[in-house]
């Protein structure tokens, strides 16, 4: 009989897949490491298991202890499927960007989640390198991972996935791309691969708001280049010890509308379902096509499962509201399609104008038409009040008749986006649209951009 013991036997050995849509813009052979076939549905379990049983030779984790680490989601959920087969407790710190999903998973097998600010310093104790680094001093019997620091990382690399990529490839293989994170996939397969071929090209893909490819270019950390992004898994905002610069040939950026158009095209053109970053690798090898030849042996690896972002790149609405969903935008049809279903907020003449900004609060919107039993007659936009409250400290006790601009235009559905745009001015911050039967809609200058 042939079986795995236990789920953690089970854990390598993924295969490599050609791919033949999405590249075939490329006249070599592309290659997809693809890594979901792990339990854990990443990459990431092969350096979990490979952390946690270097922490226990060495004594830093001990029988009954618990795991604490920041992660992305991947990380975690591989550490926590180890923690399970040997005993450990787990307690992860992730950041808010990450998806729902991931939370959830990690909740699922048992984890303590924390979840913490993205848009912050990394030395800022809200953190979630800060946090997790706290809690791994303050917590009794607890080993602090820290994969971004800790040698075993790369290693797990160095030991299983350089040498899986050689010898399915039969040592032909010319490039290795990945995208880059905590630097252990790329430094410890790219170390192996060039001791076994130093002519082999690595390549790192970078997203923007990271400093990697400009360090690697130039030596500096620029902290301009630091802002917040969407793609998920790779870039950074610190220089983690685990990347060797020294062993990448280039990086190249992928923005986070490519890296979510791609991921949707992996899945939709080449049946395979992985996760955010993987659009990053595939958008990254179309950009870097000049570097590869037609016998040439590309390989690419993908990080994770799509299931991750089913709330996020596989979502339409979420594609749309920001921007991602390449679809035609000619009209002001096509302008309220993501928020059609949602019912128009408006104000009647004579409520009070603190009725119309606790609506504004609530719905999280800057500006509302104000009607009358005929129809609209006006509107309030918080530029107005807050120039209206500079002048009159008593205005919220004021009904809004007494302070309310001109009434918006009104447009067809029909109307062009150049119809629409032309009518909001500084003077005139939205446009409503005649949905028929009496029942309207908003289009503002927030809709105007996210179409452009």
């Amino acid at each position: 009989m042939k079986y795995a013991k236990n789920i953690l036997e089970t854990i390598g050995n993924t295969p490599l897949v050609q791919l033949n849509s999405v590249t075939k813009e490329i006249d070599a052979l592309v290659l997809a490491k693809v890594e979901t076939f792990n339990p854990g549905n990443s990459i990431k379990d092969r350096m979990a298991l490979k952390m946690i049983e270097d922490a226990e030779a060495d004594g830093r984790l001990q029988p009954g202890g618990t795991i604490i680490e920041g992660t992305s989601g991947n990380t975690g959920m591989g550490l926590a499927l180890a923690a399970i087969i040997k005993g450990y407790k787990c307690i992860f710190v992730i950041s808010d960007k990450q998806s729902k999903e991931k939370m959830d998973i990690l909740r699922a097998v048992g984890a303590e989640v924390i979840v913490c600010p993205t848009n912050v310093e990394p030395d800022d104790p809200r953190s979630y390198y800060s946090v997790s680094k706290r809690l791994g001093a303050e917590t009794p019997n607890s080993w602090y991972v820290n994969q971004y620091d800790n040698p075993s990382n790369a290693l797990t690399h160095y030991e299983q996935t350089g040498p899986e990529i050689w010898e399915q490839t039969a040592g032909k293989i010319t490039h290795f791309v990945v995208g880059v994170g905590t630097g252990g996939t790329i430094s410890g397969t790219a170390k192996f691969l060039k001791e076994k071929n130093p002519n082999i090209k690595i390549w790192g893909i970078d997203t923007y708001g990271s400093v990697f490819k400009k360090y690697h270019e130039t030596g500096i950390f620029d902290e301009n280049e630091i802002y917040p992004y969407i793609t998920e898994g790779i870039g950074e905002d610190i220089l983690p010890k685990n990347v060797d610069f020294s062993l990448i040939d280039g990086f190249t950026k992928v923005t986070d509308k490519d890296a979510a158009v791609y991921t949707r095209k992996i899945a939709k053109e080449e049946g395979i379902f992985v996760g955010n970053s993987a659009g990053s690798a595939v958008k990254g090898i179309l950009q870097l096509k000049e570097h590869f030849t037609k016998d040439d042996v590309v390989v690419v690896l993908f990080h994770d499962h799509g299931s991750r972002y089913v709330g996020k790149m596989f979502n339409d609405d979420w594609m749309r509201e920001r921007g991602f969903l390449e679809e035609a935008v000619t009209t002001a049809e096509d302008l309220i399609k993501a928020h059609v279903d949602k019912s128009l907020v408006t104000a009647q003449t004579e409520e009070l104008v603190s009725h119309a900004i606790e609506r504004m609060r609530e719905f999280k919107i800057s500006q509302i038409p104000v009607r009358d039993v005929n129809g609209f007659v006006g509107s309030v936009d918080e530029s107005a009040l807050l120039r209206s409250y500079i002048a009159d400290k008593n205005i919220a006790d004021k009904p809004i008749k007494e302070v309310m601009g001109a009434m918006y235009p009104v447009v067809k559905l029909t109307a062009s986006i150049d119809e629409v745009s032309k009518l909001i001015t500084k003077d005139n911050q939205a446009v409503l649209v005649d949905l028929g039967n009496e029942k309207h809609h908003i289009i503002t200058k927030y809709d105007i951009i996210s179409a452009i």
